[in-house]
């Protein structure tokens, strides 16, 4: 069912949040300690994206990304090129791909584009169903907040993979696109949640921990599967197991929106 990680602070390697701790990210696709709802391996491959400031120094920041369909343990990229990069944000995956779905580099998270990257650790079931009612809900939502024709079936066809999480992503995307109606969404978080809530609505039984960063804040969700905050004033991490043993570490109760950066975490009710 996947385990991923958000990190903001100082400059670290990428590599280095695949191998922090005694229970790194790269353990825990063999040896996960809390998947839930059925798996024991996280072997489907793995990706990390990161964040650099424009060459010029002017505007945003963009993400950039590494991803391989095969076992993390098996690429020595982890070890031999993702340390010699450095960033203050990093969001890494690995993946247990859910039975029927593809096994290849363009379903392995983090999916970007632009500032955002993106991972989802669950299921939902009947997910070609369920997405497009979603969709079709979404754009129901959006145009009596004035805004028509925000979504369209067609957009599905976009997805990077034929997969939940990469449809997950354009319907995401398409909440955190400028000029979305602030009736909508006034914020990330109130994308996540109106997401969360409509796809629960048509698959009751789904599992949608999701992870977003821009570069410099992290927002998730807790539905269904596992997950902890770290947060001190030097940095932040969100992640689907701690990496280590510090007594800091904070589990994320279910059904809860999470936001955090340097020194600060916010964990709200989701279904609020």
């Amino acid at each position: 069912m996947c385990r991923h990680l958000a990190y903001v602070g100082p400059p670290v390697p990428v590599g280095d949040l695949f191998t922090r701790g005694v229970h790194a990210l790269r353990t825990q696709a063999w040896a996960p300690r809390d998947m839930r709802g059925g798996g024991t391996i996280n072997a489907d491959g793995f990706g990390a994206a990161w964040w650099r400031p424009p060459a010029d120094g002017t505007g945003p920041a963009r993400a950039s990304r590494y991803r391989n369909a095969a076992p993390i343990w098996t690429d020595p990229a982890v070890e031999e090129v993702l340390p010699q990069i450095e960033s203050r944000a990093v969001l890494a995956a690995i993946r247990s791909a859910t039975v029927g779905m593809p096994v290849e580099r363009s379903a392995c998270a983090p999916f970007i584009d632009d500032g955002w990257a993106f991972s989802h650790n669950g299921v939902v079931p009947n997910w070609r169903k369920a997405l497009t009612a979603s969709l079709a809900d979404l754009d129901s939502a959006a145009a009596r907040a004035g805004a028509t024709r925000m979504f369209r079936t067609a957009d599905l066809l976009d997805a990077e993979s034929a997969t939940d999480s990469a449809a997950l992503w354009v319907l995401l995307r398409g909440l955190l696109t400028p000029g979305a109606p602030e009736d909508l969404v006034a914020n990330p978080a109130d994308a996540l949640r109106l997401l969360v809530t409509t796809v629960v609505a048509h698959a009751p039984t789904a599992r949608i921990n999701l992870l977003l960063g821009d570069g410099t804040r992290i927002w998730a969700t807790a539905w269904e599967h596992a997950l902890s905050a770290l947060v001190t004033d030097e940095f932040a991490v969100v992640a689907s197991e701690p990496y280590d043993a510090d007594p800091r570490w904070r589990p994320i109760p279910e059904h809860s929106l999470v936001y955090a950066e340097r020194g600060t975490l916010t964990i709200e009710p989701l279904d609020q």
